[in-house]
């Protein structure tokens, strides 16, 4: 699914040049559950924002399903990331006015979806992250991981092949962390592609192959390994 060869990002912060990722490459296939691991300032998030067509890189290659992004247009890149791709954050983001199913119909408002069909697949992805009795509360009524459940929710309501979830756990205790981990083992064993980018440690052992950064490099890339 993803084919990452030789990337180069930098970046221009004040009089420094940053150099976020010196040459990575990576390649991930489908139904793979990855985690991208390293301490702050490893190009964690610049590598997670290239693969979800966030950001694009200075130099290099990146196939996405056989695709070469930097070739597409833009229009093109909105199309997969409203299509292909969800995204998980640490922070939420919530609208804060918006009931939990609000929240994760906006997706498909995007795709010009109809009231009627739009709900029901909402309502069907919100049973299915456990929250079919929370549809109505605001942000405000539910607890983090219940929110941060409304958040799946609303990455995976248009059936994307891949998730990017950067941090998701950050915001949350440790119990409720492995409750989203789980969920997230869930989606994986029914063929979602999960790719989780995280500092932890124990976090990244959930997942089935570990690609460690430091410095922008890639220095570790391994199945099932703590590094």
């Amino acid at each position: 699914m993803i084919h990452i060869s030789d990337i180069h990002k930098r970046y221009q912060m004040g009089p420094t040049m940053v150099n976020a990722l010196g040459g990575v490459s990576l390649q991930i296939e489908a139904g793979e559950f990855v985690a991208i691991t390293g301490p702050s300032g490893s190009g964690k998030s610049t590598l997670m924002n290239i693969i979800g067509c966030l950001d694009s890189p200075d130099s290099g290659s990146y196939l996405l399903a056989g695709e070469e992004v930097a070739e597409l247009a833009p229009d093109d890149l909105a199309e997969i990331r409203n299509l292909r791709v969800g995204f998980v954050f640490q922070t939420f983001n919530l609208l804060p006015r918006a009931t939990a199913l609000e929240n994760v119909e906006l997706p498909l408002i995007y795709r010009g979806i109809g009231a009627r069909r739009r709900r029901a697949t909402a309502q069907a992805m919100l049973e299915r992250v456990g929250l079919d009795d929370r549809m109505t509360h605001l942000p405000t009524e539910l607890s983090g991981g219940q929110s941060q459940r409304v958040a799946i929710a609303r990455a995976l309501v248009g059936g994307p092949a891949l998730i990017l979830a950067d941090e998701p756990t950050g915001a949350l205790d440790t119990r409720t962390g492995e409750e989203i981990m789980a969920l997230f083992e869930e989606l994986n064993h029914d063929g979602v592609t999960l790719i989780l980018v995280t500092h932890d440690n124990a976090l990244a052992a959930h997942a089935d192959r570990l690609v460690r950064l430091l410095d922008g490099l890639i220095v570790d890339n391994r199945a099932g390994v703590i590094v």
